[in-house]
C-alpha cells in the first residue's frame, strides 16, 4: 500500500496522527509526515480512516 501526503495541501490539523499514530507524525512545522516503516503495526482500516478524516484530503492511498 503506497501512502502519499500532499504537503502543498496539508494544513497540519493532525487528524491523521490521532487516527493512525503508527503511520503518521508531524514535522517541526506541524505538517504530516509518514513514519519510517509505516506499514508495520498499521492496519488498512486505520489508514483508510486517516484518509477519510483529513479535513483537506491531503492523503492518498494507491
Amino acid at each position: 500500500m503506497r501512502i502519499s501526503i500532499d504537503r502543498d495541501v496539508c494544513i497540519g490539523a493532525g487528524q491523521c496522527v490521532l487516527t493512525a499514530p503508527e503511520v503518521f507524525t508531524q514535522d517541526d512545522d506541524g505538517f504530516s509526515e509518514l513514519l519510517p516503516g509505516h506499514e508495520e503495526g498499521a492496519t488498512d482500516t486505520m489508514i483508510k480512516e486517516a484518509v477519510r478524516v483529513c479535513p483537506v484530503q491531503a492523503i492518498t492511498v494507491a
